[in-house]
């Protein structure tokens, strides 16, 4: 009789014991996301003066008084919510300034979204003024369907849209609407 208590008693401890074993769950992940909303950034710098380089080369240089960090989302982005001025340079170091109210880093895709008063002064003194203007950093690229206005010496060309490289030498205005020549 003693025998089989013990045994019972055996029985019910490893039962319990098995039960415990199963029933946790390596949730380590859970516990580091504690505190932190999955709509908040996961840093913040400031006084941003960010350099991209390619071959040992600086191919843009973005500064910004703001930046707002969001590597911890499914799609990685930084933020840029409170003006931002990036400097494109071509491979024969000849630099445009763009200059923008607002604007997203995408880091999977490598893609610029500069949006609010965009004014984008090439190296030849072109000028562009729009509300929105993307940089692809993978092809060196700029492009916008928004309304645009271009300048471009004694020209100005107003349309639906714009593509260029970085050099300009490429530089279209899409759906052209308007345009007019002054005499310099």
């Amino acid at each position: 009789m003693i025998t089989l208590k013990n045994h019972i008693n055996k029985t019910i401890v490893i039962a319990s014991a098995l039960t415990m074993v199963f029933s946790c769950k390596n949730n380590f992940e859970d516990v580091k996301k504690i505190g932190i909303s999955e709509n908040a950034p996961i840093g913040i710098a400031e006084n941003m003066n960010l350099k991209y380089t390619d071959s040992a080369r600086v191919t843009a240089n973005l500064r910004s008084p703001k930046m707002l960090d969001y590597s911890n989302r499914d799609f990685p982005f930084s933020e840029f919510p409170n003006t931002v001025e990036m400097d494109l340079f071509d491979e024969d170091n000849k630099k445009s300034t763009i200059t923008a109210d607002y604007a997203i880093v995408y880091d999977k895709t490598g893609l610029i979204d500069m949006q609010g008063n965009v004014v984008l002064a090439s190296s030849e003194n072109d000028t562009l003024f729009a509300e929105q203007l993307y940089y692809d950093q993978n092809r060196q690229w700029l492009f916008t369907n928004t309304s645009v206005t271009f300048k471009r010496k004694a020209d100005i060309l107003n349309g639906k849209g714009f593509d260029s490289d970085v050099k300009f030498t490429k530089a279209q205005v899409l759906e052209i609407d308007g345009s007019v020549s002054v005499d310099e």
